[in-house]
């Protein structure tokens, strides 16, 4: 068996497990560490051999980094309200329309914006859509693709 094989796995338990120690009051370690992991897990779909590995190096890095920056600022009302807003968002808006979100007790907020529809190759629906973060009056925005789901729920492929 190669290494790669066994490693990658074995790091994503790991992170997936120490992630789970981390409460309520340390949510930017927790971010971090599931950040890393869905990073690492992306970054090694890429490539084959030492490609492979580098791949899963910079998703542990890029995951590690937006999922600290995340855990920072979001609590869990504010992961979940996110959450909901992009499910709705994606499954009921119409393309430049947007859905909006908001935690009255931290004073976070958010937007999503599905800006393209399509049927990818695999025959799965996707939709890129645009969302905005606001935390302390600063606000941050990304760009994603999410695909549905043979249950009917929309994962996030990027």
């Amino acid at each position: 068996m190669k290494p790669g094989k066994f490693l990658i796995p074995l790091v994503a338990a790991s992170t997936l497990a120490l992630a789970g120690c981390a409460g309520q009051g340390d949510k930017q370690t927790g971010g971090t560490l599931v950040g890393a992991a869905a990073g690492g897990l992306l970054g090694s779909q890429f490539g084959s051999g030492t490609g492979q590995l580098v791949g899963t190096a910079l998703g542990v890095l890029a995951g590690a980094y937006l999922g600290n920056q995340v855990g920072q600022s979001l609590d869990n009302a504010d992961q979940a309200a996110m959450k909901q807003s992009t499910q709705y968002s994606l499954e009921a808006t119409k393309v430049g329309h947007t859905s909006n979100w908001s935690n009255p007790d931290s004073g976070n907020s958010g937007s999503v914006t599905p800006t393209k529809t399509y049927q990818a190759p695999s025959g799965d629906y996707c939709r890129e859509y645009q969302q905005t973060v606001t935390v302390g009056g600063k606000t941050e925005e990304a760009y994603g693709t999410a695909c549905r789901k043979p249950d009917g729920s929309w994962k996030v492929k990027n």
